[in-house]
């Protein structure tokens, strides 16, 4: 076993339903060095979850980094299909997680706020707005119409749309995984979901 990391008592490892690591083995070393690098930087939360099953955290790496840095979209829609994900499932870690860099790539603000909000986000870029209406179709209908995939098709190609899928599929899951396992919201980042308070939906946006 490795000396503990700084990040490991940190108040931000910490997860309601885990344990916390106090040591990192080396093989959960060696996977958190290819997702930071060398020099203990702090790791996004989800490592600190997925390097409890090490079997399934390389596989788990090894798609989320093809999605965020390796597939066919610009950064703006890798960082909207978090988003997407993250506000169906409800989860605000991965929203504010990802919020400012949408924002900072070229995504609307006015369209996430409202996108935050379970609205229409409006997008006026085609590219965003057929992205989202591919996406939010597949997750609220479990399928999508002729209309959106042959939109679809035309702007990012057969690749693209799986690209599109293996996306949603993965930012879902580790917005599933933030959720179950309760990792905190950071204590400076707002509620960004008024019918969500914690790990729980709310009515009317009490909390």
């Amino acid at each position: 076993m490795t000396s503990t990391p700084s990040f490991l008592v940190s108040k931000g490892s910490k997860t309601v339903r885990l344990t916390p690591l106090t040591s990192l083995t080396p093989e959960q070393t060696e996977l958190l060095e290819t997702i930071v690098g060398p020099g203990g930087e702090e790791p996004p939360p989800p490592f600190l979850v997925w390097a409890r099953n090490m079997e399934l955290a390389h596989w788990v790496e090894n798609l989320g980094r093809y999605c965020r840095n390796e597939s066919r979209f610009p950064q703006r829609l890798r960082e909207l299909s978090v988003l997407i994900a993250g506000r169906h499932f409800d989860s605000q870690s991965a929203w504010n997680a990802h919020i400012r860099q949408a924002v900072a790539e070229g995504i609307p603000a006015e369209c996430l706020e409202r996108l935050a909000r379970g609205e229409d986000p409006q997008f006026k870029a085609e590219d965003e707005r057929v992205f989202h209406a591919f996406a939010h179709e597949m997750l609220y209908d479990h399928f999508v119409s002729d209309e959106t995939y042959a939109q679809a098709l035309a702007l990012f190609g057969e690749e693209g749309v799986l690209d599109l899928i293996g996306c949603i599929g993965s930012f879902s899951m580790s917005a599933m995984m933030l959720n179950i396992f309760q990792v905190p919201l950071r204590p400076h980042l707002p509620r960004p979901f008024a019918d969500v308070d914690g790990f729980r939906k709310v009515t009317g946006g009490e909390a």
